[in-house]
C-alpha cells in the first residue's frame, strides 16, 4: 500500500502547476464572503503576491475575487 501512496504522490507532484496572484484592488465595500476568500489565499493587504498550486478549489477563489487580484507573469 505505501508504494501505490508513493507513486501517487509522484505523479500528483509532477503535474501541479502554480499560479502567481496579486491582490491589486482594496477588498473595502466587498462582501465578507469575498474577504474570506482572500484571506483563504492568503491575500490580506494590497500588493500581496502568491504563488498558488492550480487546483479546482482554488481556481473556485481566484474566480471569485477575479476583479481584485492579478496574474502576475515570471
Amino acid at each position: 500500500m505505501a508504494q501505490s501512496e508513493e507513486k501517487n504522490s509522484d505523479n500528483s507532484a509532477a503535474n501541479t502547476s502554480k499560479i502567481r496572484v496579486k491582490l491589486v484592488h482594496s477588498p473595502i465595500g466587498t462582501t465578507a464572503r469575498v474577504r474570506e476568500t482572500l484571506k483563504g489565499l492568503g491575500l490580506n493587504r494590497v500588493g500581496r503576491e502568491r504563488e498558488l498550486t492550480r487546483t479546482p478549489s482554488v481556481e473556485g477563489m481566484l474566480r471569485r475575487v477575479a476583479h481584485l487580484v492579478s496574474e502576475v507573469k515570471g
